[in-house]
Formats: structure tokens, C-alpha cells, sequence
């Protein structure tokens, strides 16, 4: 008798899992804020005996080491791996007894990275789960250029080898990935394919099972997108062994002190939905929903280390970011503040604000600008692959968001119009263009419009 419970983290695409019996069990690739592991064992009324790391994390900070630390669980860790603390080496074929007639099996699977290793759960003697990590994901596998750029290629086959390993398995197999739910750890987003599988279904729809070695990775590595900055600053996180998370309330700060980090270059950084800030902010913040996948967004683009001070409607919604934001190794803010808006300017100082549209209204400007007006600057901010995979806005401007903030002084004079997939990240760069002083539009739609407008020019198949 066995379970399986996910344990989702929206935020980041990734899933952490506790398995075990009646009284024991493992973690697999646990998040860092452990107390939902514990909270989730404490309702089972199980005890922790193991955790187990697939692989050195590139893309958060992982919990593992506090959480072996606090039950006193075995950690298991692959041996491949160069970290700098004590831990279980975990070799191919190993296998870890963790309640009863339940087993944990090691599965070499690099690709994802060198050390990359998967676990088969066995009850006696059948395998029922494989916890895959980064390797075989969900109709897709964990991105293999996260190492070394020149590995890329050999990282890809061993992604294609290791695929074809734990297609091994029975059918009926569950393949439990860690990414590859919206996680940029995955190579690509396998659409359609849903949120369960087994090694059956991924015989069918997986790319590494159903193309030769050569065609999956010329596919693959044409589908890479940029890596996340912040994720350079994962992988020694790990390997160097993860301070306990401290999610105690930061300091609340007053119109006064915020204005003094603004002054001082920090970022101030407002929480509210997109069409609270747009109609009135602190001049000088930056829009980072806290409900639109906030961490990857803001590590991405905050200069590492620099200190961050959290504004939102209520001090709910700051824990909410705060915890997020330690997952990916951004763990105290500076300062906080909450409350009506009008609060955080000194001196009763006016609100900045910005205009939102749809891309009907981008439509009638571009008709007005065929008729002798002045034609808007548009702007793209989504990510490559996007706009080679779906078509661009005649005429605009790429800068992906990302990259957005260094290269505002290439745009063209003139209102920007700026726009995403769905407005969310679209809302985040007007605010960056609204710290230049640039008049800015905020297109608040969904790109399939501009396609419906005949605003789009198609890529070539």
C-alpha cells in the first residue's frame, strides 16, 4: 500500500513529491520552503525518513538539506554531484528501503545534467512511479544547455539515451517530473499533453521516444530559448548548501524612507494587479504582479543582490511574494509597505499613471498613421521562440522582456506602444519605460486579437 502526493509550485513550473506507506517517506527534489513538506507528512502522519535530490537545481533554491536536517532523513544526493556538504551518494542501482515493501531505486539519467539521476519507486516488487526530474518530462525533457554551451549537443543525446532508459519501464508506470509545468527548465512546453502521464503514454507523445537520436536533437536545440540570469546564481546555491528560509515580516517603511531607496537606486517594487498600478503609482516603481509568476519575472531582471522593498494592498499578499521570492534566493526584502497607494508618495505628491489598450485601438493608430499621423513604436517584449513560433506586429520592435531595461534607449522616439501574449508582461515593461519618462501605452490583450485585426506578419514554414 503506497501513496503519491504533488506538491506544486504554481510560481516556478515545478512539482516536489512526498511518497511513502503507513509511517515512512521520501521527498523527492523538495521546494525551499519546507514547511509545506511538513505540513503535508504531519496529514498523512507519516515521518520523513529520505530525501532525494535528482540533480543540483539550476532554476530555485532547494529545501533538501534544512529538510533532512530537521527530520533527521538520509539525503540523498547523486554522487556525481560536487556539493560541499554531507549527504548520501547515490549511485546507479542503489535502492533506499523506505516503509514496509516499499523501495526507491536509483536511475542514472544524465542529459539534463552529468549527474542527473531519476527514481523508480517500486511496492515489493513492482515499480508503480518514477520521479524523472529534469529528464523525461511530460510529452518533452528537461533543457540540456544549462551546463555548458558545449556540452549542449552531448547533453541533448544523453537526454535522447536516457529517455529511452526509463521508457524501460511498464507501461503503466506514473512519469512525476519536477519540471516541465510552465518551468523554463524544460526544453520546450509540450501543449495539450496534460499534467499526468505514464511510461505507456510517453512511448506515444514523448519527442525523445518517438524521433531517432539526430532528429530529436536537431529539434530540440532548435527550440531553446534564453536561460534565466537569476539561474547562474542557483546551482552554486545548492552546491554550496542553502541557509534555512527566514520568512519573518520585513520592516514597514513610510513614504518617506521609500522615496530614500528609489533615491538610492533600489527597487521598489508594487505588487498590484496591472490596472491598479496603471491608474496611479509611486513614480519610479516597478509593476510585478505578485499573482502573475512573480519570481521568475523579477529574478530574471533585478540585477543579483540588489535589495528590493515590496509594496501591495495588504501584508497577505507580502508574505504571499515574499515566499515566492525566497524560493529563488531572494530572501529578505529590504522593506515593505502596504496600503492605499496614495500612501506611498512623500508630500502628498501626485500618483504617476499610463494609459492601457487593446490592440483594436493599436488598429485605428496605425490606420491614422497611413493617413498622415504619427506612427506608433511598437514594442514586443515576449520571448524569441514566441514570436518565431506565433508571428509579430508588422513593423515592431523586439526587445524581450528581459532584456528590455538595458536597450529602452535604442527605442525610436515617440509613444511606445507596448504589448506581450496577455498584457502581464506587457504591464511590467511599461512600468520600466514609464521610469524613462517615456509616454507609454500598455496593450492589455491577448495576441490572438492582433492575428483576428490582420496586424500580424506570419513566419514562414
Amino acid at each position: 500500500m503506497h501513496f503519491v502526493e504533488t506538491l506544486a509550485t504554481e510560481d516556478l513550473g515545478n512539482r516536489s513529491y512526498l511518497a511513502g506507506g503507513r509511517e515512512t517517506a521520501v521527498v523527492v527534489d523538495p521546494p525551499r520552503d519546507i514547511d509545506r513538506v511538513l505540513a503535508a507528512a504531519a496529514r498523512r502522519g507519516v515521518r520523513i525518513t529520505h530525501v532525494a535530490e535528482t540533480h543540483v537545481h539550476k532554476d530555485y533554491v532547494s529545501g533538501g538539506l534544512e529538510l533532512a536536517r530537521i527530520t533527521g532523513a538520509a539525503y540523498l544526493v547523486p554522487a556525481g554531484a560536487q556539493v560541499a556538504y554531507g549527504r548520501v551518494p547515490v549511485a546507479d542501482g542503489d535502492r533506499a528501503g523506505i516503509d514496509g515493501g516499499l523501495s526507491l531505486r536509483a536511475v542514472e539519467t544524465p542529459g539534463h545534467t552529468p549527474h542527473h539521476t531519476s527514481y523508480v519507486l517500486y511496492d515489493g516488487d513492482t515499480p508503480v512511479a518514477a520521479f524523472t526530474g529534469g529528464s523525461l518530462l511530460i510529452g518533452s525533457v528537461g533543457r540540456p544547455d544549462l551546463v555548458e554551451p558545449r556540452l549542449t549537443r552531448r547533453f541533448a543525446r544523453a537526454q535522447h539515451a536516457s529517455a529511452h532508459r526509463l521508457a524501460e519501464l511498464p507501461d503503466d508506470v506514473r512519469v512525476l517530473p519536477t519540471h516541465g509545468f510552465g518551468s523554463l527548465c524544460s526544453a520546450t512546453q509540450a501543449e495539450g499533453q496534460g499534467e499526468a502521464s505514464t511510461i505507456g503514454r510517453e512511448r506515444v507523445h514523448n519527442i525523445a521516444l518517438t524521433s531517432d537520436v539526430d532528429a530529436f536533437v536537431t529539434e530540440l536545440l532548435a527550440g531553446l530559448d534564453d536561460i534565466p540570469a537569476y539561474y547562474a546564481h542557483m546551482g552554486p546555491a545548492n552546491a554550496a548548501g542553502p541557509a534555512p528560509v527566514d520568512l519573518t515580516a520585513p520592516r514597514i517603511a513610510d513614504a518617506a524612507e521609500l522615496t530614500s531607496r528609489l533615491d538610492a537606486g533600489e527597487w521598489v517594487v508594487d505588487l498590484r494587479n496591472r490596472v491598479a498600478f496603471a491608474e496611479g503609482h509611486l513614480a519610479g516603481s516597478l509593476n510585478f504582479d505578485g499573482s502573475g509568476q512573480l519570481a521568475t519575472h523579477l529574478a530574471w531582471l533585478l540585477p543579483w543582490g540588489k535589495p528590493v522593498t515590496l509594496l501591495a494592498d495588504t501584508a497577505e499578499e507580502i508574505a504571499a511574494a515574499q515566499r515566492e521570492l525566497a524560493r529563488v534566493g531572494i530572501d529578505r526584502p529590504g522593506a515593505a509597505a502596504t496600503g492605499p497607494a496614495e500612501q506611498w508618495a512623500p508630500g502628498g505628491e501626485e500618483l504617476r499613471s499610463f494609459r492601457r489598450a487593446d490592440f483594436a485601438a493599436l488598429a485605428d493608430a496605425v490606420a491614422a498613421a497611413h493617413e498622415g499621423g504619427a506612427a506608433p513604436v511598437v514594442v514586443d517584449v515576449r520571448r524569441r521562440s514566441e514570436r518565431a513560433t506565433a508571428g509579430w506586429v508588422t513593423g515592431s520592435v523586439h526587445l524581450p522582456l528581459h532584456e528590455l531595461p538595458r536597450r529602452i534607449g535604442e527605442l525610436p522616439p515617440g509613444t511606445v506602444w507596448v504589448h506581450c501574449a496577455g498584457g502581464l508582461r506587457a504591464a511590467i515593461a511599461a512600468s520600466f519605460l514609464d521610469t524613462e519618462d517615456r509616454e507609454v501605452i500598455a496593450i492589455d490583450d491577448g495576441f490572438a486579437t492582433a492575428r483576428d485585426l490582420g496586424l500580424v506578419t506570419l513566419p514562414v514554414r
